[in-house]
């Protein structure tokens, strides 16, 4: 049976609890700053596999991956990293997901993600010291395929039953509207996902994203699928 726990004012025991999940394999449902993710570790194949399965997608669909600081992008990403960093200290922590070349020694089966990588650092307190502690997490948002994401708790329990162990309560998210999603994996940076981060701002630090937005999912499969 799953736990629900509210985070708000002392976290501790939503942490040791999902890390007591995360590191059996499971998954759990946590907030971000834009709506709640279901999220799974992300070295462990087994573990994203279930959280595909508890989205009822499959692995052409890969999750994006959430880290605690900025930093951590350079054992993640391969390539030029001069947009991506400049990207990043400009807009993380924030609702900005970056789709870079993956780092070559890169270990981690999220799907059929090929060459790239989906990366995120939220703007949310409790959730980027949770993903200190667990490491890096595979987040999706928090729905069945199809369905609404998740703006509270109880509507991602009504949706994810018992295929989640711990359900982390922040209160109601902020609302539903997405991160932004910049490509920077080929040659020509591209805007596939305008969200709460504008295309003015984003020009603003790499003025090639001033261009026409490209399609809503990103490169050989990966694919999109966290707010």
């Amino acid at each position: 049976m799953s736990e629900v726990i509210d985070v708000r004012g002392d976290g501790a025991a939503g942490i040791d609890a999902a890390m007591v999940a995360i590191a059996a394999g499971e998954c759990i449902v946590l907030p971000t700053d834009t709506v709640y993710g279901i999220g799974a570790d992300a070295l462990s194949a087994a573990a994203v596999r279930a959280l595909l399965e508890a989205k009822h997608r499959g692995r052409d669909m890969p999750p994006p991956v959430l880290i605690a600081e900025p930093a951590m992008l350079r054992s993640l990403a391969g390539g030029s990293l001069e947009d991506a960093l400049a990207l990043a200290e400009a807009f993380w922590p924030g609702a900005l997901t970056l789709v870079v070349a993956a780092h070559p020694s890169l270990r981690m089966d999220l799907g059929d993600r090929g060459d790239t990588i989906a990366v995120r650092v939220p703007d949310h307190d409790f959730t980027r010291e949770l993903l200190r502690a667990t490491g890096p997490l595979a987040v999706s948002s928090a729905n069945v395929s199809g369905e609404p994401a998740a703006s509270t708790v109880e509507e991602a329990q009504a949706q994810l039953g018992d295929s989640v162990s711990v359900y982390l309560d922040a209160g109601e998210s902020s609302g539903v509207v997405p991160s932004t999603v910049v490509d920077l994996s080929g040659e020509t940076p591209r805007l596939l996902r305008e969200g709460r981060i504008s295309k003015a701002a984003l020009g603003a630090v790499v003025p090639a994203l001033g261009g026409r937005s490209g399609e809503p999912d990103g490169p050989d499969g990966a694919a999109i699928t966290e707010g």
